[in-house]
């Protein structure tokens, strides 16, 4: 996102008549929104610039449209000292320590809800939390302390969701031949979560056709000659900031497929965070139903797989589309 010049201000002033009260609270919440601050009644202010005017222009229209008046103006100020009152206006502390108080407050109840009720939480939190960041303009320590909080209570989650979530590993992914990889029994943790669910779907899909999978209760329940993945200690586990999907791709060179790149990129973002993915939303909410109405993972897999190829496919056909004329097919 881009932040607003400190510099540059918009001031936005209407007037609605008295008996507009359903498009006055309509208005009033758009501001709110938008994060404007109110000088006084029916004059609000804004950064310039990341689209602002945009909005304020619109919201000014729609104050004509219900029969009022509406000017929306440059503001300068004229020392530096209105510069720190304007970005004061703008303040977010309060809302940041709301949201931490949230946080602090589910935390002991995690461990008793199930999956679809923990990615429902999760959801109207991040929702909220995200709300609060696109209206604070000048981020500062404040910011950066909730920003790690939410990561705290992000990974309290997700230990819930995925108990023995594998740790980070150093060193190299060596560059394996899948045909040394066929016909073999792969084992996880059992109760598939999203990095699990979508490298057995990798492995079956892409690498071993005919991979049988064995659900553990425990990482030390791994048979001896089995694979493991997504486990402290299995063969194919996260490596540096790579998941344990994307690991299993570089092992056996699926890198150079845009759609599977995609899928990384969702599992990735879904798993540990990262830059998100417009399908990554739908694709957790259908795997947190998945799982409160389906006994098995085998079963779990079965159901998933079909999302991850209709995925799969999607990703194809938009890598396709961008490719200029005259390119590879």
């Amino acid at each position: 996102m881009s932040l607003p010049a400190a510099d540059s201000w918009l001031l936005l002033i209407i007037s609605l008549p008295t008996q507009s009260a359903t498009a006055r609270m309509r208005i009033w919440r758009a501001l709110k929104t938008a994060g404007c601050a109110a000088l006084r009644d029916g004059a609000y202010l804004l950064p310039g610039g990341a689209g602002h005017e945009t909005t304020l222009a619109d919201l000014a229209a729609e104050c004509l449209r219900e029969g009022g008046s509406a000017w929306l103006l440059s503001a300068v100020p004229t020392t530096s000292d209105d510069t720190d009152t304007y970005r004061a206006l703008f303040d977010r502390r309060e809302d940041y320590a709301g949201q931490q108080s949230a946080w602090k407050q589910a935390s002991p109840t995690l461990a008793t809800l199930g999956a679809a009720e923990l990615s429902r939480l999760r959801k109207k939190l991040q929702r909220d939390y995200d709300a609060v960041r696109a209206i604070d303009f000048f981020r500062g320590e404040v910011s950066l302390a909730a920003e790690t909080d939410w990561a705290d209570f992000s990974s309290r989650i997700e230990r819930v969701l995925s108990p023995d979530e594998p740790q980070e590993t150093d060193g190299q992914i060596p560059r394996l031949d899948t045909a040394a990889y066929q016909g073999r029994t792969w084992a996880t943790r059992r109760h598939l979560w999203v990095d699990r669910v979508a490298s057995a779907w990798l492995i079956q899909r892409f690498i071993d056709h005919a991979a049988r999978f064995q659900w553990l209760a425990k990482p030390a329940d791994c048979p001896r000659k089995a694979l493991g993945f997504d486990f402290d200690g299995a063969s194919f586990t996260h490596v540096g900031d790579r998941v344990t999907f994307e690991v299993l791709m570089a092992s056996f060179g699926l890198e150079e497929d845009p759609a599977l790149l995609r899928l990384g990129v969702m599992v990735h973002a879904l798993d540990v965070g990262g830059e998100p993915v417009p399908e990554a939303i739908g694709f957790e909410a259908v795997l947190a139903g998945a799982r409160e109405r389906i006994e098995g993972d085998d079963a779990l897999l079965l159901e998933m797989g079909a999302v991850l190829d209709s995925l799969y496919t999607h990703f194809q056909r938009d890598a396709q589309s961008k490719q200029p004329k005259g390119g590879s097919k």
